[in-house]
């Protein structure tokens, strides 16, 4: 059940849950018609929505505790993200050796519905008043896979039309670049936000 609260930190703790709970069925999704598919591109976005849905977790746990933790959960997110991109590395490069043949309508269906899906998060989230470095890390994730999303409509048209499998891998690629630059500016942000607390305290 989903914990509602008339305070900000209700709000706050019910948009998570419900981001949270849409990107596990995405991923599930993602991972689903990326394996009948084919597909190094909606596997890259299945692992990034998961990985994205234990950064929610770890967010509403950060809600209930001081700065400091929050800033941690926020750093620890932003590894995460690196680590995503790292094994999404992986997985291109033993298709690009190994071979695929992907699904070009299928990419496309899934790419439409889970752009409308983390376009609703993205919404979601950006409604929150003064979000704490956490939630904007959550955002940035939501940025991050609408961006994706819409590589993975273009990848599937590329491989319909063309008949190959290199615009799957090239969209698998640039999620795994969009998620180190992302990975990148939570943890600067998470930086920011320690130094302006340790000149607060000093």
């Amino acid at each position: 059940m989903i914990p509602s609260n008339d305070n900000t930190g209700g709000e706050e703790r019910r948009t998570l849950w419900i981001v949270l709970l849409l990107n596990a069925a995405i991923a599930a999704g993602f991972f689903v018609s990326g394996y009948f598919a084919d597909s190094s591109a909606l596997i890259a976005n299945g692992v990034d929505n998961l990985s994205d849905t234990a950064v929610y977790a770890l967010s509403l746990v950060a809600l209930t505790r001081g700065k400091t933790w929050k800033t941690r959960a926020a750093m620890a997110s932003g590894v995460m993200l690196m680590i995503f991109a790292g094994g999404i590395l992986i997985d291109v490069g033993r298709r690009y050796l190994q071979g695929s043949e992907p699904i070009g309508p299928t990419m496309m269906v899934m790419s439409v519905i889970a752009g409308g899906v983390n376009y609703l998060c993205l919404r979601l989230l950006q409604r929150l008043k003064e979000p704490d470095v956490n939630l904007r890390a959550a955002t940035t994730f939501s940025f991050n896979d609408f961006i994706s999303n819409g590589g993975i409509l273009i990848a599937g048209v590329l491989v319909l039309w063309l008949g190959t499998n290199w615009p799957d891998l090239l969209v698998g690629f640039a999620t795994a670049i969009i998620a180190i630059k992302g990975g990148v500016e939570i943890l600067r942000d998470a930086r920011a936000e320690t130094k302006k607390s340790e000149r607060r305290s000093s």
